[in-house]
């Protein structure tokens, strides 16, 4: 007994240690502790982590040291370990007495380390492998006894719910952290105005995330497609900038005829190369003149179009990889980057092809100045001059007729020749509007807006153009037209200024146009103290649609959605995609909060038809979250993130719902987090916890038959907690296992005193959880207890949901089986609830059917209740079950069940649930039968 508290005390310890510390590998020492003061003769006890080869290292054990190896120098391999790899199937602890009579366990370890018995747990928690732990000696064989096993289990569930809470929380902090990362990469990048400062924030980022500075910027000359240009190199790099170029320069790489950039580019998708000399793609040459021994590369991709590539080197050793999630959140980072870098390449492209075009169309004009001077004495050079230039050029005299075209300009202009146009006034060409001197003096020679000319058709197109007057002795006897078609530049500069700012995939504004008209609606509202909305939906259950379908099918499912939004929307409103499956939707003229739920409510109406995608008929459903201006926040990042809570809230709620964004929200979470802690504690203390007792009675004999164990909280601060509010926080944390387990024996223990004095007819009842009910040592730790409390096991009773038995039923079927082979009778609660079928309830070996509460409300006035409690007791009666109702309050009730056959009674009808004591005083010495 001595040695069972103190295993409950160390328990205890480390479950409070799981839940105050954050740090994993103090808990893991402690539980390593437990197991080896627990198991003496254990001369070596290691708790191994795996890695992400599939293989696993040691973390935290005792020794530290054996045969001068410390622990996270030893691995276990499962390909070799056949023993750790059964363990890992079968997700069952393996204990081998004798090593020289198994082979599974890896010989190479048996023999350096002379283990003569060995035991292998696995550290898993809901079916989830979380490490392994290993047992063994090098001296005297431990010789396990089964209790000493179970203990060992014991502590390994521990540190599962450790590894498992450890790995929550880092997740979540992950996630959180990952979230706000993006979000300040996006801001940064959207505050840059220049292609090095855009590069300089990218690295910086992904420098952070992958823990490595060497990263490089490769753009493709979208002129000449054969080159490839070095653009930038990170600042923390090892190479310096020079000699990082100079070294380009001199190997002379040709990215077109290299299978790793080529695969990049054709496929838009990244590559990680952890070793380049074993890749049969790489240049090896490259590799060794650049020293690389790894590389890791992102695509630069915009607008479909791929602008390059981000090149990420190991210089130092071969065989790094990235975490999955590391890539993914790089390779964020650069999709994020790549829209910026394209409008600022664009922007820089311009500012030079302008540059350069004004330049040379300023030194035509010179030239063909030059040549006009000399055009009475050399009329063929005029000619050849004017008809091999690509340019239109055409004369106009001072009075405005056009004197002279080349071919050029008369094809440009639409006309068959150049006599067609000749004597024409200007107008006839230029905007009528203004005299040819305007349009002289507007443009001094200089390209600095958009121009159109008019075809001999009337249609007009865009042209980049130069007025050159005509000298004779310093007289201007005219002016020289040198003009270019820039239809296709235009167009192109259209799609580049689309695709900025509206997302390719469902074709609505992107973040930065979102970002944009947020922000002049937050300035207008502000100046006009009226409200706005964001509203923040998430698509629920969208990633089973990409898993199941490609992501193809997923982008399609996204135009689809996008385009209900923007019809369920009111006018005025944006609807914006935020990446993956988020959309924001601004509501920039509503008057009051009906406005932002009446189009929440619209937007959810509109995801109840299926989406029809070629011949698959999906059905999606979205959560929404709404914050408002100025009550939830009066900066676009606050609204923002204000909504995204609310949206999260909304999937909480089991999804498909909207929710407003309250200060409530925040604060709830925190006080879940604090009732969270005080329940850790409470189990720890266990003086907390009070059973109550509910009667059931024999409306025949109105005779005491037993009673069921009901739990509160005495919460010091918060007085009594009703189990409905910690009961659904205990399954969530996994404590619901070890409060069940309390309850069974406190209510053995109890039961156990009252059998002494003399109740020996009587039954005590207790509630087991799902998540209890599926611990593989569920059936040890009853029978231990009734061992322990010395309680028959014929006055217990233990209740299970109808939906627990529906569920897993091998499962089910056999652990019933146990508890029935340990004599504990076994009741089917809150039965009629769940739609079980007959075939499920003849094969289990059950003693009691309790017609749930809900149907014996209003079952005498009710025809619906009557008639399911009536098929209930027949069904009951069929099977040769007892049967018995629960929430019985009225006397018309309990003669009503009667008549049909329900003899067995609980509810207020007889007793509100009572403490202990209360309830052996009313029921147990002085019970006055009900007259």
């Amino acid at each position: 007994m001595a040695e069972e508290q103190t295993r409950y005390s160390r328990l205890a310890q480390i479950t409070q240690l799981i839940n105050t510390e954050h740090d994993l590998r103090d808990v893991l020492e402690h539980v390593v502790t437990a197991i080896s003061e627990e198991i003496m003769r254990c001369d070596s006890v290691g708790i191994y982590l795996p890695r992400e080869d599939g293989t696993y290292q040691g973390y935290v054990g005792k020794p530290a040291l054996i045969n001068g190896m410390t622990l996270d120098m030893h691995i276990v391999d499962p390909e070799y370990d056949l023993l750790a790899k059964e363990v890992i199937e079968t997700r069952k602890t393996i204990y081998i007495p004798d090593t020289s009579k198994d082979d599974r366990p890896d010989q190479r370890a048996i023999q350096a380390f002379k283990i003569n018995s060995l035991l292998v747990a696995p550290i898993s928690y809901e079916n989830e492998l979380y490490g392994l732990v290993f047992l063994f000696d090098y001296g005297t064989p431990m010789n396990l006894t089964e209790s000493e096993i179970e203990s060992v289990k014991a502590y390994v569930n521990m540190a599962a719910v450790a590894i498992r809470n450890a790995n929550n929380l880092t997740r979540k902090e992950k996630l959180i952290s990952e979230k706000q990362l993006l979000l300040n990469v996006t801001r940064d990048l959207s505050l840059c105005s220049s292609l090095q400062e855009a590069l300089d924030k990218c690295f910086y980022y992904l420098g952070e995330v992958l823990e490595n500075p060497n990263i490089g910027a490769h753009f493709i000359d979208p002129i000449a497609e054969h080159k490839l240009k070095p653009a930038s190199l990170s600042k923390e790099s090892e190479w310096t900038e020079e000699d990082w170029k100079e070294t380009h320069q001199k190997a002379q790489f040709n990215h077109r005829e290299d299978p790793v950039f080529q695969e990049v580019i054709n496929t838009k998708t990244s590559i990680l190369v952890p070793d380049v000399f074993e890749d049969p793609r790489t240049n090896k040459e490259i590799c060794e003149k650049f020293g690389m021994k790894g590389l890791y590369m992102i695509p630069l991709v915009s607008l479909g179009e791929v602008l390059g590539a981000i090149a990420i080197v190991n210089l130092k050793e071969t065989g790094q990889v990235y975490s999955d999630s590391a890539c993914q959140l790089a390779e964020s980072i650069v999709d994020t980057t790549a829209p910026v870098l394209f409008n600022l390449l664009y922007m820089e492209k311009q500012e030079m092809i302008i540059q350069d075009r004004t330049s040379e169309l300023l030194q035509k004009n010179d030239e063909l100045e030059e040549a006009i001077s000399e055009l009475t004495q050399i009329s063929r050079e005029k000619d050849l001059i004017l008809n091999s230039a690509g340019e239109g050029i055409f004369g106009i005299d001072l009075e405005g007729h056009i004197t002279f075209a080349n071919p050029s300009a008369t094809e440009l202009l639409g006309y068959e020749n150049e006599r067609e146009i000749i004597g024409a006034p200007y107008s006839q060409i230029f905007d009528n509007q203004k005299t040819f001197l305007e349009h002289y003096e507007q443009k001094d020679g200089h390209t600095d807006k958009d121009y159109f000319f008019f075809k001999k058709s009337g249609d007009t197109f865009p042209v980049e153009y130069v007025i050159t007057p005509k000298l004779e002795n310093d007289l201007t006897t005219g002016y020289v037209v040198t003009f270019k078609d820039v239809t296709s530049r235009k167009q192109m500069e259209e799609k580049i200024k689309y695709h900025a700012y509206y997302d390719s995939v469902t074709n609505v504004p992107n973040r930065v146009l979102f970002q944009d008209r947020l922000n002049q609606a937050l300035q207008y509202a502000e100046l006009a103290h009226k409200p706005i909305a964001i509203l923040f939906l998430d698509l629920d259950r969208f990633k089973k649609i990409n898993d199941t379908f490609g992501h193809s099918f997923g982008d399609k499912v996204l135009l689809n959605v996008a385009e209900r939004l923007q019809k369920a929307v009111p006018n005025g409103a944006t609807v914006s995609r935020q990446g993956g499956d988020e959309f924001i939707i601004l509501l920039p003229t509503i008057e009051r909060e009906e406005g932002a739920v009446k189009c929440a409510k619209r937007i959810l109406e509109a995801f109840n038809d299926p989406f029809v995608i070629g011949d698959h008929e999906i059905s999606i459903k979205t959560s929404i979250g709404i914050s408002l201006f100025p009550e939830n926040g009066d900066t676009a990042e606050t609204l923002i993130k204000h909504a995204d809570v609310a949206m999260y809230k909304a999937k909480d709620l089991s999804g498909n719902q909207y929710q407003l964004f309250s200060p409530e929200i925040e604060s709830r979470t925190f006080e879940q987090i604090q009732l969270e802690n005080d329940l850790f504690k409470a189990l720890q203390k266990n003086d907390e916890f009070e059973l109550y007792y509910q009667p059931k009675f024999d409306v025949r004999t109105e005779k005491l038959i037993g009673m069921e164990s009901l739990i509160r909280w005495n919460h010091p601060r918060r007085g009594t907690i009703p189990p409905g509010q910690f009961i659904p926080l205990a399954e969530e944390t996994g404590l619901i296992t070890n409060l069940g387990e309390w309850v069974i024996r406190e209510a053995c223990q109890q039961m156990k005193k009252w059998v002494t004095s003399g109740h020996t007819e009587l039954i005590v009842s207790a509630n087991l959880s799902p998540q209890q009910f599926n611990q593989q040592n569920l059936v040890l730790t009853v029978s231990d207890i009734l061992e322990e409390t010395g309680l028959p096991a014929k006055h217990l009773e233990l209740e299970l949901t109808e939906n627990l038995i529906i569920h897993n039923t091998e499962h089910t079927l056999k652990t019933i089986g146990q508890l029935k082979e340990l004599g504990v009778q076994i009741s089917i609660d809150d039965f009629g609830t769940g739609y079980s079928s007959l075939g499920y309830l003849k094969d289990f070996p059950v003693d009691t059917l309790k017609i749930d509460k809900s149907f014996i409300n209003n079952v005498t006035t009710n025809r619906n209740n009557a008639a399911i409690t009536k098929t209930i007791i027949t069904l009951a009666d069929s099977l040769q079950l007892n049967v018995i109702a629960e929430g019985v309050e009225e006397a018309a009730q309990a003669t009503f069940l009667a008549e049909h056959g329900c003899h067995w009674i609980q509810g207020y009808y007889y007793s509100h649930p009572l403490q202990a004591e209360t309830f052996e005083d009313h029921f147990l010495k002085s019970f006055i039968k009900r007259g």
